[in-house]
């Protein structure tokens, strides 16, 4: 066990939106320390996502991360030799950065050709609710649902 918790570290707002949530999204999608490279990749696609639904792309943005974020998440608990996927609460901490991941990662995995567009069709589709990313919340949302039996092993 630790001695003490580490400290959070300072994130420091992004230059555009002067919102420190925006930085976390951008070093998160960062390769190799490439942070100008993804700034570019997240104001464009930003824009583009402006573009295509004619309404704020930030808002559109946060209202796709507030529809990946997921409430519920399960954990696997050893009880008695067996074991078990415990349905627990997800910290709001946790929440943020599960659904940046999730955005990010299924973002990757789309079709269009450079990572702004795929980016930009993440989020506009996690906006209204569909898409891969939205499909993962639900999907651990279902899990989390069928294994309530379970939820008296919580930690």
């Amino acid at each position: 066990m630790r001695k003490s918790k580490p400290k959070k570290r300072i994130i420091l707002p992004d230059p555009r939106f002067n919102d420190t949530l925006v930085t976390r999204f951008v070093n998160n999608m960062m390769y190799d320390g490439k942070k100008s490279t993804a700034y570019a990749i997240f104001y464009n696609a930003v824009d583009i996502v402006e573009k295509k639904t004619s309404e704020s792309g930030l808002e559109t943005w946060k209202k796709a991360l507030n529809n990946v974020m997921p409430a519920v998440e399960v954990k696997s608990r050893r009880v008695g030799g067996a074991n078990f996927q415990v349905p627990t609460e997800v910290r709001p901490e946790r929440k943020i950065a599960l659904g940046m991941k999730w955005l990010i990662s299924y973002a990757r995995r789309r079709g269009e050709k450079t990572m702004m567009e795929k980016l930009a069709g993440e989020i506009i589709s996690a906006a209204k609710g569909e898409g891969a990313a939205v499909k993962k919340k639900e999907d651990t949302h279902k899990m989390a649902e069928a294994n309530k039996a379970f939820s008296h092993f919580r930690f």
